[in-house]
């Protein structure tokens, strides 16, 4: 037989929550975000404040006698006259290799997520392995595989796709091809994340309604792992238009790119004042694409 509670206990409402006290409870998310802003602050908000003063230094000075500071934009006026090419060809080349990343990447990302069953999991330590590595050590092996005695090159001219003096290192095709081998995973995983958080029922319903496979991908697949689209393309458009490792180990004097520039700039002819003011219109370069292209991805509808 239950037991019958007295009719107060049966009425009383329940007690009400300690609440913790209201000056550490307002109080904890600024602790918790103090150690991140923090970073922030001191390695990230620091130094562009001074790179854009050193951008701004008098270039008649130096290190050992020390800068003046202007105030004046003449240096960016003179770093865009002098290097113009060279930024061009950096923001070219990044996004020849973005677009070629998305190409490559797209099927191989579908492929693990949907394709890859139990074999996933490895298909995924095969993306990432090249990160085992040094970033060096990988563009010297990828320098000796397009090296004119490398058997690439010799395949190449065998099946007389290349000249008996044909060459691929030292060439902008070396380059590219640089880049893509080596930021190709920072493309595959933020597409392997959308595609596989992809529900396979909307792929199914796509089918019942008599929608092909090519339309389903165009309709269902596509849009909805278009944010993975977004963030693999920032992840390698951004580093690879400040990129310099590839153009000096794979390219010639003709495929220079602006962070070969900016490191000669800062580090071997010690010029700070326009070795910043390249940096800092390299960033506002990237940051506006960025924007512009973000914006676009944002409003138009797929199709």
């Amino acid at each position: 037989m239950p037991a019958v509670l007295p009719a107060s206990a049966a009425t009383a409402p329940p007690a009400a929550p300690v609440d913790a006290p209201r000056g550490k409870r307002g109080l904890t998310p600024y602790l918790l975000l103090a150690p991140g802003l923090i970073f922030l602050l001191v390695f990230f908000a620091v130094p562009t404040v001074q790179l854009l003063a050193a951008s701004m230094y008098d270039r008649t000075g130096s290190i050992e006698t020390g800068y003046a500071q202007t105030f004046s934009l003449d240096n960016f006026g003179y770093a865009w006259n002098l290097y113009q090419p060279q930024i061009f060809r950096s923001l070219a080349y990044a996004l020849i290799c973005t677009v070629l990343c998305i190409v490559i990447g797209y099927p191989l990302a579908y492929a693990i997520a949907l394709k890859g069953g139990r074999w996933k999991n490895l298909m995924l330590i095969a993306v990432i392995a090249p990160f085992f590595t040094s970033f060096l050590v990988r563009t010297f092996a990828w320098k000796a595989i397009l090296a004119d005695t490398g058997p690439l090159v010799s395949v190449l001219r065998a099946v007389h796709l290349l000249g008996p003096d044909g060459r691929l290192l030292a060439t902008p095709i070396a380059v590219i091809a640089g880049l893509v081998y080596n930021f190709l995973p920072f493309t595959v995983l933020p597409l392997y994340t959308s595609l596989d958080k992809l529900d396979p029922r909307l792929l199914e319903a796509s089918a019942d309604l008599a929608h092909g496979p090519v339309r389903t991908f165009l309709r269902v697949t596509l849009p909805l792992t278009m944010p993975g689209i977004v963030a693999g393309t920032l992840l390698t458009f951004v580093p690879a238009t400040g990129d310099y490792v590839n153009s000096q180990l794979l390219g010639n004097t003709n495929t220079t790119m602006i962070g070969n520039v900016i490191q000669s700039r800062l580090l071997v002819v010690k010029d700070l004042p326009v070795g910043s003011a390249l940096s800092v219109v390299l960033m506002v370069a990237i940051l506006v694409l960025v924007m512009l292209y973000l914006r676009k991805t944002d409003t138009d509808e797929v199709v």
